[in-house]
């Protein structure tokens, strides 16, 4: 039975959350975005290109801030948070997985995932230790030593998946997961974040692939930078407030 998580406690919250960039006149690429994401979900943010998905990406995992607007990450608003305090927010809370993988060439898949707790101050037993933990969870406990030119796509993908999820973040984003994977692969990756979902994580993905948002238990739909469609299993309506451009289609 699905457990309907939409009432849980907030991970992440957008309040009128409007990012410009300066120009005569400025252009503005999000406008008044409101957007909420509750423990343990799990959320396709889908879009066409220039839509202001990567443009929202980078604002939900603070890696830039909104022209107005307040964005809160586990009831933290960052707006009264300093660069600094940030970051670390961002290192101990945020797990990051994109299209390219960006493992380092010269590591073993083992050590790769490590350096996903450089920053913990652990030593480097521990870091290994749980890195291994982490490989076993995504299913590569058999490719320890191996590195990344030894490794199928899809399994550079679960490296990359291991690595943000080694240092147990609240949030894991994922930007376009599937979009350098053949239709096996990247079929074996979306069940894997399912199935990190259902162990607890909360997790959203930022994709143009309509039919692979429309699996999921929650929609958003971003068009030209406005929220059109926040949309549950079961409980489909256009957002509040937004300019209405429809849904999955």
């Amino acid at each position: 039975m699905t457990r309907d998580r939409s009432q849980g406690t907030p991970v992440l919250r957008l309040e009128k959350v409007v990012k410009e960039y300066e120009g005569t006149p400025p252009l503005r690429i999000l406008h008044g975005i409101d957007l909420t994401v509750t423990e343990g979900e799990l959320v396709a943010v889908v879009g066409p290109s220039g839509s202001g998905k990567s443009t929202l990406l980078a604002l939900i995992g603070t890696l830039d801030r909104p022209t107005s607007g307040r964005i809160h990450l586990e009831g933290h608003d960052l707006a009264a948070m300093s660069e600094r305090q940030v970051a670390a927010l961002r290192a101990r809370r945020i797990g990051f997985v994109f299209q390219q993988f960006f493992l380092l060439p010269g590591l073993t898949t083992v050590e790769n995932v490590a350096t996903g707790l450089l920053y913990t101050g652990e030593s480097a037993r521990r870091r290994r230790e749980r890195a291994v933990r982490a490989l076993h969870d995504v299913g590569l406990e058999h490719r320890l030593g191996h590195r990344p030119n030894q490794l199928s796509g899809g399994e550079k993908q679960r490296v990359a998946i291991a690595r943000a999820l080694v240092g147990r973040p609240g949030l894991l984003l994922a930007d376009e997961p599937t979009g350098s994977l053949d239709t096996a692969s990247g079929r074996g990756v979306v069940d894997l974040l399912r199935r990190l979902n259902e162990e607890g994580t909360t997790v959203v993905v930022i994709t143009h692939d309509r039919d692979l948002a429309a699996s999921f238990p929650r929609q958003v739909v971003i068009q030209d930078g406005w929220l059109t469609f926040d949309e549950r299993s079961g409980d489909s309506a256009p957002a509040a407030g937004s300019r209405a451009h429809g849904g999955l289609v």
